[in-house]
């Protein structure tokens, strides 16, 4: 599963995606209700930075910034490393792990956000093979 190109990996999985002038409260409800832990955050498109629930803690909450007059732009994280989607899954587990982070913004080659990995796209994974091998396991017993 770590050869999988990321563009499978990805494949119709929802990210978000905001301006970078939006509130800091704007983009953390949205992230709230996507079920996402992080943010790409684009100017004119391209990607800026990101924006995730750590920097909402430390950078927002624990400056004592009011979110709602606090521009996202203003807290994120800017430059972080990326990856294009045609490159193997196990090359991002390996930059998340090496670099510290979760996340990986997935870029195609103009530097648009297509899409974003996170350390729990790895567990689903292993979710998934472990669910196959119980199953293997079962047709195996049936079998016998």
């Amino acid at each position: 599963m770590p050869s999988r190109p990321i563009h499978q990996v990805i494949a119709d999985q929802p990210f978000v995606c905001v301006p970078i002038d939006m509130s800091v409260r704007a983009v953390t409800q949205l992230m709230k209700d996507r079920r996402q832990s992080a943010a790409l955050v684009t100017e004119h498109g391209v990607l800026t930075g990101i924006f995730t629930e750590r920097d909402a803690t430390f950078r927002v909450l624990a400056a004592g910034l009011d979110p709602d007059k606090t521009p996202v732009g203003d807290v994120l994280t800017h430059k972080p490393q990326t990856i294009t989607d045609d490159k193997p899954f196990g090359h991002a587990l390996h930059m998340m792990y090496d670099g510290g982070f979760r996340h990986v913004p997935v870029l195609d080659r103009a530097g648009r956000p297509v899409g974003l990995l996170s350390a729990r796209d790895a567990l689903a994974l292993d979710a998934e093979a472990f669910g196959a091998e119980l199953v293997r396991r079962e047709e195996i017993t049936v079998i016998l």
